[in-house]
């Protein structure tokens, strides 16, 4: 097997927690690093530390054990999974949800369900890996539209509905893509796949907890339908695992249908307890979203006024666009020097000559941490 360049070869880095909730420790050689202040995690509103979701889950660890033993459709369903789909079936406004172990996952299981080798599948260009292989499981044909381009989208759906009049397409996005911070017009591209009788998944890993109304993501209140949601724990509620939301047609399809459903150990009920925790967090805090959004815009202008292409979006994922993957890495370097953690990102995860640094605001940054970067990256 051909090993890839140096500027490019992946090498696993482990951490230990810092003193503080945002800093981390990275194992070198001769013990651990000095903390560095973590730009790098989707620990989006600090909770992975919270002393709720901690509380949540050791009660559940005592009560319930670490793991649960068993699929859902055998001994694995617990009081807190239940509790857990229902909270977020309401908060969501959709009629089913089923947990996953992970949002690889749950991917895998949405486009499965929703797709079949006849089906046309319309990706856009920059979709999550999870969604692409799940449409190679399913054996559907795949094509990619340009990314958050509607009107190649309309161009797309239109050729399929020509050419194959009788297989509803299945069209694949994020609502904040997770190396770009962009996110899709996904009011109107739902009204438009409902126009062409195409089926909409919506990836909303990214989002929830963050943006839409009262950080419910961007499909939230849509008139137009979103087929699946697929959202995650690991990121804005700091836990880990994944869920699917839809229908009740829908999830009783994937009730007794979905192998990645019925074939695998449930969710940790500690990290389901965790997670409940967290969406209760959430729900008493709405306008924690917000103001890191509106965060994210003064770091957007900051980094602008200083001579950086403006991060896209509006959310807490700003990407740094530097070119060259070894330029990339002497960035990252040059920030790990100044005390910041920021992982260089480079192909095959973004488009050749794309390598960049990955920013990602956290609701518990300290207040100097703006000017901590851009004094870093002044640095020479």
């Amino acid at each position: 097997m051909q090993s890839p360049p140096p500027a490019r070869r992946r090498q696993l880095r482990t951490w230990y927690p810092g003193p503080g909730p945002t800093e981390l420790k990275a194992v070198t050689p001769h013990g651990k690093s000095e903390p560095l202040l973590d730009l790098a995690s989707n620990d989006y509103l600090g909770l992975c530390r919270h002393p709720e979701l901690i509380k949540a889950a050791q009660a559940a660890l005592h009560s319930e054990g670490v793991g649960a033993g068993g699929s859902r459709l055998v001994t694995g369903s617990r009081p807190v999974h239940v509790a857990l789909e229902d909270a977020l079936a309401k908060w969501l406004g959709r009629e089913r949800v089923l947990l996953f172990p992970s949002g690889f996952q749950a991917n895998l299981a949405a486009v499965i369900a929703l797709a079949n080798r006849n089906t046309p599948v319309l990706a856009d260009r920059l979709v999550h890996h999870s969604l692409l292989v799940g449409v190679k499981a399913s054996g559907a044909r795949l094509q990619r539209y340009a990314h958050n381009d509607l009107a190649d989208l309309n161009h797309q759906l239109e050729r399929c509905r020509h050419q194959q009049p009788n297989q509803p397409p299945l069209v694949l996005t994020e609502s904040l893509f997770s190396m770009e911070g962009t996110s899709p017009p996904l009011k109107a591209m739902a009204e438009l796949c409902e126009m062409h009788g195409a089926r909409l998944l919506v990836d909303e890993a990214h989002a929830l907890g963050v943006i839409g109304p009262q950080g419910r993501g961007l499909c939230h209140g849509l008139s137009a339908p979103v087929t699946i949601i697929s959202g995650t724990f690991g990121k804005a509620f700091g836990s880990g695992g994944a869920f699917l939301a839809g229908d009740s047609a829908m999830g009783e399809h994937l009730l007794q249908n979905s192998g990645a459903f019925r074939y695998t150990t449930a969710l940790a009920p500690p990290l389901a307890a965790a997670a409940l925790s967290a969406l209760t967090l959430i729900e008493a805090h709405p306008y924690w979203g917000e103001q890191l959004q509106q965060h994210a815009e003064q770091w957007r202008s900051q980094l602008a006024a200083k001579g950086w292409t403006r991060p896209p979006g509006h959310g807490p994922i700003l990407s740094l666009i530097i070119g060259a993957d070894q330029q990339a890495l002497d960035r990252q370097s040059q920030l790990e020097e100044a005390g910041l953690l920021s992982i260089a990102i480079r192909p095959p995860t973004v488009p050749e000559g794309t390598a960049r640094l990955r920013l990602v605001l956290r609701r518990d940054l300290p207040n100097e941490t703006l000017g901590r970067l851009l004094a870093a990256l002044d640095a020479q």
